[in-house]
């Protein structure tokens, strides 16, 4: 692991334990094996490394979006599930980003909600191929749903995250409410089997074509590397 990594890890668990405002750049270098002062050879300070873990952690939900079948309910299927294991692969992270979304500053803030906002539209866009005859508004809400029920695992109790079914639960949960866009006396369900789900070939889908809302995305600010005194 490089040291950069090890100061994105370090913070991260700092964040979850203490909170953004409640960690200091010493304590986070002390996690790591090194000084404070030495971070800033890294990162300017605790606001790029909140911005950077945040970052990383859009871009992984983002890969997980490439169309890959000719059926949009495989595609959706896969789009949950990558959301579902990243929620519960990475629980820390998402309680800090939860938490302490509001934290995040400009510059970083900008290019975070832009990307932010590709992923939702990835979803509603998943979700207007599987329920054509839906409106809008409906699909942009179900969408938000959809994450924030997903999102949600971060702050259950440990007894409620035990069930070694918890994967395949909160994917049912999310389709059964998914299928509430599906128009009256529309019938079928967008689940999709087990059988199904195992066929999608492994491995990282590479870079989809992106949807069309937004502008060339912005480039990150790139970082100093130059060590600079800390405050």
């Amino acid at each position: 692991m490089t040291r950069e990594r090890r100061i994105l890890e370090g913070a991260a668990e700092l964040f979850y334990e203490k909170g953004f405002h409640g960690v200091g750049v010493d304590e986070i270098g002390e996690r790591v094996g090194t000084s404070g002062p030495a971070l800033y050879y890294y990162f300017k300070g605790k606001d790029e490394i909140l911005a950077a873990l945040f970052n990383e952690a859009v871009e992984e939900l983002i890969s997980g979006t490439a169309p890959l079948h000719d059926d949009p309910h495989k595609d959706l299927d896969r789009l949950i599930r990558h959301h579902i294991d990243f929620a519960i692969g990475r629980r820390h992270l998402v309680n800090v980003y939860e938490r302490e979304e509001k934290s995040l500053v400009e510059p970083w803030k900008r290019h975070f909600r832009r990307r932010e906002r590709v992923y939702a539209a990835r979803w509603e866009e998943a979700l207007r191929l599987c329920y054509p005859d839906a409106g809008t508004a409906d699909i942009a809400a179900a969408a938000q749903a959809a994450i924030g029920m997903i999102h949600s695992v971060a702050h259950w109790p440990r007894e409620s995250r035990r069930s070694p079914g918890l994967p395949d639960l909160l994917r049912r949960m999310a389709i059964n409410g998914l299928d509430s866009l599906k128009q009256p006396g529309e019938t079928g369900s967008a689940l999709v089997t087990e059988s199904d789900a195992a066929a999608d070939p492994p491995g990282d889908p590479g870079n989809p074509e992106p949807v069309k809302v937004e502008e060339t995305p912005a480039k990150p600010p790139k970082r100093r590397r130059t060590p600079t005194r800390a405050a």
